[in-house]
């Protein structure tokens, strides 16, 4: 797993690549919490995520609830298929908010 962050407008883009596993997950956490502390809007860009197990959509959901108990956006963006599925299988697709690309998460 490999990530990058930068700024547009006023959200933080967190960019996900790889496979966000039991071995990355912590990592994953950490970063997206790192980024919520921050008080910014967050969209996480999946993606170049080829694979997401549920300690990984776990950190997703952690950085979600801390962000919305802040009022700050929380947006999921470009969501790669397998990582679509997932979430799909465990019905987070209808709590997440979903956007296809950066423009359309930030607009």
């Amino acid at each position: 797993m490999q990530h990058e962050t930068r700024e547009h407008g006023e959200h933080t883009i967190v960019g996900l690549s790889g496979h966000i596993d039991l071995q990355s997950s912590a990592q994953v956490r950490e970063v997206l919490l790192q980024v919520v502390s921050t008080g910014r809007g967050v969209c996480v860009d999946l993606a170049a995520v080829e694979y997401i197990d549920s300690s990984g959509v776990a950190a997703l959901v952690e950085s979600f609830q801390k962000a919305r108990s802040g009022g700050q956006d929380y947006v999921l963006v470009s969501v790669s298929d397998s990582a679509k599925r997932v979430l799909q299988l465990a019905r987070l697709d209808k709590v997440f908010t979903m956007a296809d690309s950066i423009d359309e998460a930030t607009g």
